[in-house]
């Protein structure tokens, strides 16, 4: 009897243990983050102007995502970190369930096929479609594409407008990013690159040669992604930052800066 009470005793202190343990756990680190005191962000690089490298910056890289990441880690008191990573693992959601980052900031559209995979914070930029070309080209619309070859970046809602919208004899070429699209494009290994307008008018910034010749209204809002289910906790504090950095200015302020 004396020894069932003395295993009854460890049991109870392993639990009462085990308890304290994960009170701590959780105290320590209440968002669930991947690395505690670090807010580790997952973004396809480069997609400027929401994300480039940038080696002057702490990061290693800029843009109005990881700007608006910074700041919002920064008012948690976390240390930002920045992981480039594949698009199509981002919306999918497989680099979050991987574990690789506790947010996937990538100008993500927010569409209910993706909510089914990924939780979203509010949204926090609307967007549209747009078509570039060589300024010399001779396209003017989608509907001029025809037998042409559309640069499309895999996984995007501007490859499945262009699914639905190119012509049916163009040919869609998908790219991992929007770097190696650009390439082809000035390459002339593609006609033309359908894909968000703020991305196609970076590139119009940098070389007069090429226009946007045609934009759509497609509704289009841009929301950060977490890992399904893990962390509202996370989630409803990202999503109160964001309204307050709208309510200080914070957010007025990034967006001028990268869209005038």
């Amino acid at each position: 009897m004396k020894l069932m009470k003395i295993i009854a005793g460890v049991a109870g202190a392993a639990l009462l243990l085990a308890g304290c343990a994960g009170t701590k756990d959780e105290a320590d680190n209440p968002y669930k983050l991947v690395a505690v005191g670090k807010l580790t962000v997952c973004s396809d690089v480069p997609y400027a102007p929401f994300e480039f490298e940038d080696p002057s910056a702490p990061s290693g890289y800029s843009g109005f995502d990881i700007e608006i990441m910074g700041e919002i880690a920064k008012r948690l008191e976390l240390e930002l970190v920045v992981v480039a990573s594949n698009f199509d693992a981002l919306q999918s959601g497989a680099a979050l369930a991987a574990g690789q980052c506790d947010v996937g900031a990538s100008a993500i559209t927010i569409t209910e096929e993706r909510k089914a995979n990924i939780d979203y914070t509010a949204p926090y930029y609307d967007s549209l479609q747009s078509l570039l070309v060589r300024a010399d080209s001779g396209i003017s619309s989608l509907a001029d594409t025809g037998g042409k070859k559309i640069g499309v970046q895999k996984g995007t809602t501007g490859e499945i407008f262009a699914q639905e919208n190119a012509p049916a004899n163009a040919e869609l070429v998908s790219f991992d990013d929007d770097g190696l699209m650009w390439l082809a494009l000035q390459a002339g290994n593609v006609d033309a690159l359908l894909q968000d307008q703020p991305i196609n008018y970076e590139h119009v910034v940098v070389d007069a040669d090429y226009v946007i010749v045609e934009e759509w209204q497609t509704d289009e809002q841009y929301g950060f992604a977490l890992e399904k289910g893990k962390s509202p906790e996370l989630l409803a504090a990202i999503d109160g930052l964001l309204l307050e950095m709208r309510a200080d200015g914070a957010y007025d302020a990034l967006y001028a800066k990268y869209f005038g």
